[in-house]
């Protein structure tokens, strides 16, 4: 796990130091095809078959993926990496406050209010960080970095459905890759014309 969290914290440094050259769609894009290479190298390797019987859950979690992916890309081109750092990483709060959504919406008497504290608690705490280290005008990439944590919450939420339905982590992966790989590279051609290319 700490392992884990210094490659993803790595990331953000290469993304910070790529999005001098590229647009978030296409850091996206390279990511995704580097992710799509190696899983499927890796599922070969663990005999491990591409084909699945869940579709519909493989589309909905890398839509979800892709779209924070490119979201928290987006503000770490934008605001200083600390700061988007750490409004991706309130995607453990907003599990918490899905978490409870849920258990309201299920018709639960009695909330855990140990866990309403600490929801509570996590927005206030990265307010009072955030609050200032943000402009004016980065309002709106601040704005992009907290949705990328509130949907990368829902990204994590459908893995674990994913994980409890039977499917292999390398699956998931794989086709979250193809996902942003295919996602990139339209948004891309949409928005800055094509792919950059350096002379």
């Amino acid at each position: 796990m700490v392992a884990a969290t210094l490659l993803f914290a790595t990331m953000g440094v290469c993304v910070k130091l790529a999005s001098e050259f590229y647009a978030a769609s296409e850091i996206v894009m390279y990511r995704g095809l580097v992710g799509a290479v190696m899983m499927a190298l890796l599922t070969h390797r663990h005999g491990i078959s591409l084909k699945t019987r869940l579709p519909g859950m493989h589309l909905w979690r890398s839509i979800s993926g892709v779209t924070s992916l490119c979201l928290w890309f987006y503000a770490i081109s934008h605001l200083p990496l600390a700061t988007a750092m750490t409004l991706n990483y309130m995607s453990s709060v907003w599990m918490g406050l899905f978490l409870l959504g849920g258990a309201v919406l299920m018709g639960a008497q009695k909330l855990d209010w140990r866990l309403m504290a600490s929801v509570l608690l996590g927005f206030v705490g990265v307010a009072l960080i955030l609050r200032p280290t943000l402009d004016q005008q980065q309002l709106w990439y601040g704005l992009a970095g907290l949705l990328s944590g509130m949907i990368a919450a829902m990204a994590y939420l459908q893995v674990t459905a994913l994980g409890r339905a039977g499917e292999p982590e390398l699956r998931v992966v794989f086709y979250f890759s193809v996902g942003g790989c295919l996602a990139g590279a339209v948004i891309t051609a949409v928005t800055e014309g094509g792919l950059q290319t350096h002379t």
